[in-house]
């Protein structure tokens, strides 16, 4: 996946969500930088996401993230890489110890752009973060890395009161849940 293939997946990129479709143009403006793809660009760059569920899509699994004390979904900063979806299966497999991890569709599952609050490290910037959608299996052994706390299969009907409510995540929910994909 290059910038040419990612612009395209943008640019043809379709959801139900106001909120969701307003992020499109950010994120072709965003294409345009050079170093897009560095977290050194201090107003913000790309990251990349894996959403992973069960195959039955009761379950997604999330991570408690260290730093932002947060249940969220697995994925991480692109470091100079553009192919996101490589991005997101690295993160994927390195957050979490699974190896048998299946990508579903190379399509965009989501988008989001949220802010990332200041640190002793880095200052308040933005995470334009593409999401795709991933299946593995429940009972593969999980390992926990540096970047968490914890890692847990959590059910669809347990899943906003453990993310407190973060409309990004419940989209996705929202998504996997309506999903024509079950099998």
């Amino acid at each position: 996946m290059d910038r040419e293939n990612l612009k395209c997946l943008f640019e043809n990129y379709r959801t139900p969500f106001e909120e969701e479709k307003a992020m499109v143009p950010g994120f072709l403006e965003l294409l345009d930088d050079p170093d897009a793809f560095k977290r050194e660009r201090k107003a913000g760059h790309f990251t990349a996401s894996a959403w992973i569920v069960n195959k039955r899509r009761t379950h997604a699994l999330l991570t408690l993230h260290r730093k932002l004390q947060r249940w969220l979904q697995l994925g991480g900063h692109a470091d100079g890489n553009e192919n996101l979806l490589e991005v997101a299966l690295t993160e994927a497999r390195e957050e979490s110890g699974l190896q048998s991890i299946r990508l579903v569709d190379k399509s965009i599952f989501d988008l989001d752009r949220h802010v990332i609050p200041a640190n002793d490290k880095e200052e308040r910037h933005f995470h334009y973060d593409v999401r795709f959608l991933i299946e593995a299996e429940m009972d593969e052994p999980l390992i926990i890395s540096p970047e968490s706390k914890d890692l847990a299969w959590v059910g669809f009907d347990l899943t906003a009161e453990l993310v407190g409510f973060n409309d990004s995540v419940l989209r996705m929910l929202e998504k996997t849940s309506k999903s024509e994909i079950l099998l």
